[in-house]
């Protein structure tokens, strides 16, 4: 016999809605990949936007302040769009350079003995790795690269999110819908296109 009162299930559906919030605030941006044109000035533009994603990931393990994942998000958006905007100074460039001021200011402060650290630089190398095949390679490979990038960043979300470890448990919820959304339009929208 069900006990449950008729306003219970309601609340209960918008709590469980409320836990969800990071892929409910993802989805329009997934969606939206999905309805533009892949061209390869598009491709070029999400390699160095999938650099954005191991920064956070290394500033914040080098600061251990999981609760600074969105504000660094935050500030780190405009900051990349502002910079694609000019033709001064390659957005790249800015980034692997936070990036490195983050790696030496950690090691400073001794996170290079700590194996979370040093994971978030392996996975810089990595994705700086794909970001930069990306530009490099013909157009075509460069799309799977890319995508490559983005779906595994989406995996390295998952792991984080299991772990509860470096960010914050929204960012990697949100970031893994956002990285498979990109990755798939990658390799979908150019087949029905």
């Amino acid at each position: 016999m069900d006990t449950t009162t008729h306003t219970e299930k309601p609340r209960s559906l918008i709590r469980a809605i409320g836990r969800r919030w990071p892929t409910l605030v993802a989805l329009p941006v997934g969606v939206d990949s999905f309805f533009g044109e892949i061209t390869p000035d598009t491709v070029s533009t999400l390699a160095d936007a999938m650099l954005l994603l191991p920064m956070i990931y290394v500033v914040v393990e080098a600061l251990k302040r999981r609760w600074l994942t969105w504000p660094i998000l935050l500030a780190a958006l405009p900051a990349f769009a502002g910079l694609k905007l000019q033709n001064v100074v390659d957005p790249s460039i800015v980034i692997l350079a936070v990036t490195l001021a983050a790696a030496i200011w950690g090691s400073a402060h001794g996170r290079h003995r700590e194996a979370d650290f040093r994971l978030q630089l392996g996975g810089m190398v990595l994705f700086g790795a794909l970001a930069v095949g990306g530009q490099l390679v013909d157009p075509d490979l460069a799309r799977y690269l890319v995508a490559l990038g983005w779906v595994g960043h989406g995996v390295w979300d998952i792991v984080h999110l299991i772990r509860d470890k470096v960010v914050a448990r929204s960012f990697a919820e949100w970031c893994a819908v956002v990285d498979f959304a990109i990755g798939g339009s990658l390799i979908l929208v150019p087949l029905w296109t």
